[in-house]
């Protein structure tokens, strides 16, 4: 089926969090409780039509900050030329990363032979896809503390905006919500295919919110996390409850099965 439109109604609630006083979580119920999952190998044709296999790792990850930088470097260290196909490249000092030193320097993975310094290839003997996904699993723990910062993200998207209230208060409101095409700036549009809103995608058991707790806390903490996990269970409730026009006024998302 094709990818449906990019704007259709969407259930959101708002809470204070819990751990922060003067902020607000801003949460998108109808991505959090949809059956999108990532089929990178099972289907997803990757975001450019003359590299399927590469899922979403064409461009390479750009890095958040130091940090990000510093911590997949520590995590690139415990790979193997058995298990990351372009391990000899980024022997060489540095070559993991691309872009300038200075303080507003665009950095991000190397991309090598078209896509990310880190994705194995088709036919690699020690498996294809992310390598430190992949090195996650070997050592049992969430690929969201090998990966760099955006790759765990997608395609959940945080944003953040300093709202001053008509009674001058001030409060931070974080949005939790799809990181559709458009997150991807103007070139986003010009992606052959994409995932978080085609129905190819929305096959999961379970919702987005259990299947990427783990991102979820990471980009909330624990507490704000249960209170979403607790509007999220109510909200699957009442559509399964519903029918006809109630159903349609809870804004199913359209890319998940009937």
């Amino acid at each position: 089926m094709a990818e449906v439109p990019l704007d259709f109604p969407r259930a959101w609630v708002e809470f204070e969090d819990p751990s922060a006083k003067g902020r607000r979580y801003r949460c998108d119920l109808t991505w959090l409780t949809s059956k999108w999952t990532c089929i990178f190998g099972r289907g997803c044709k990757g975001i450019y039509a003359d590299r399927p296999n590469d899922g979403c790792c064409t461009l390479g990850a750009h890095f958040t900050d130091k940090d990000d930088v510093k911590n997949t470097r520590k995590w690139a260290k415990k790979l193997t030329p058995e298990d990351w196909q372009f391990h000899d490249v980024a022997a060489r000092k540095g070559a993991i990363v691309k872009g300038g030193k200075g303080k507003d320097a665009e950095r991000k993975t190397r991309v090598v032979d078209g896509a990310c310094i880190f994705l194995n290839r088709p036919g690699f003997p020690g498996g294809e896809g992310c390598s430190l996904h992949a090195l996650a699993m070997r050592e049992g723990i969430s690929f969201v503390k090998t990966k760099p910062e955006v790759c765990w993200q997608l395609p959940l998207r945080r944003s953040f905006e300093d709202v001053e209230r008509p009674d001058s208060t001030k409060v931070q409101v974080v949005t939790i919500a799809e990181f559709d095409r458009r997150g991807w700036g103007e070139g986003g549009h010009d992606l052959n295919w994409y995932c978080s809103g085609n129905t190819e995608a929305h096959v999961a058991v379970e919702p987005v919110y259990i299947t990427n707790r783990d991102e979820l806390i990471a980009l909330m903490g624990k507490k704000a996390y249960a209170v979403l996990a607790e509007y999220c269970e109510a909200r699957i409730l009442a559509l399964a409850e519903a029918t006809g026009a109630a159903r349609q006024g809870l804004a199913p998302h359209p890319a998940d099965p009937e």
